[in-house]
């Protein structure tokens, strides 16, 4: 069985997704919704039997990954590379426990030795760079499952780490529960900014768990300009 494919879902909505929605927030989906995804196509590109030594992001494929816990999630973990990588991905499921939805242990799953693979991305997951989150509420080929509010907060979060994360929502056929490196190993910006991670860790007031006002102008546009260059 895949794991990235059959997962339970689990709990039921927050009630401020509906209040969202309620107060307008879907007007501003049009901000972050991609404006098309001819870019990305071809890493959405059916896969079949992956034999590859790399995965599609150019990552060794590895045999076997640690569990990283989820800090503030209790002890929800996922298996994915170690170092920066892991810097770079636990921030992002941080962040998104935080602001879009708590995630348990049955809501995230990382690195897989399935070689069986729907498409060309899934092999991202053969190398330990790559995560799902709620993958049973955002299964591949489902598009527009995302409330507004959560969109804009996806969209903040991989503006805050500069394009090193390609979300998967924006590949065609889409799967909005897919987070990858999109960066080749040894790249500098991964390192740059794995470090203003751990920095951020350090200090108080900082990192994950501090809520930023994702509808900020400057993060608006921030936001924007990523999701275009990633999309063209």
């Amino acid at each position: 069985m895949n794991q990235h494919e059959y997962v339970a879902p689990h709990g039921t909505l927050k009630r401020r997704h509906v209040v969202a929605a309620a107060l307008g927030v879907a007007g501003g989906a049009v901000l972050w919704s991609a404006p098309g995804t001819a870019a990305v196509a071809a890493d959405a590109s059916p896969a079949g039997p992956w034999n590859g030594r790399r995965s599609a992001n150019g990552w060794p494929v590895i045999d076997e990954t640690p569990e990283h816990r989820i800090e503030g999630a209790g002890n929800t973990g996922v298996s994915c590379l170690g170092g920066d990588v892991a810097t770079v991905l636990l921030h992002l499921a941080r962040r998104y426990h935080y602001e879009v939805r708590a995630i348990t242990p049955r809501d995230i799953t990382g690195h897989t030795t399935e070689r069986v693979l729907g498409r060309r991305y899934e092999s991202n997951y053969l190398s330990g760079t790559a995560i799902t989150i709620f993958p049973a509420l955002y299964p591949a080929g489902a598009k527009g499952n995302v409330y507004p509010q959560d969109l804009a907060t996806i969209r903040d979060i991989l503006a805050e780490l500069e394009g090193l994360v390609k979300w998967g929502g924006d590949f065609d056929p889409a799967k909005e529960s897919h987070f990858q490196i999109d960066v080749a190993p040894r790249d500098p910006k991964l390192t740059d900014v794995a470090a203003r991670i751990r920095g951020w860790e350090s200090r108080p007031g900082a990192g994950a768990g501090v809520v930023p006002d994702v509808f900020a102008t400057r993060r608006r546009v921030r936001a924007r300009d990523l999701r275009n260059r990633q999309n063209r």
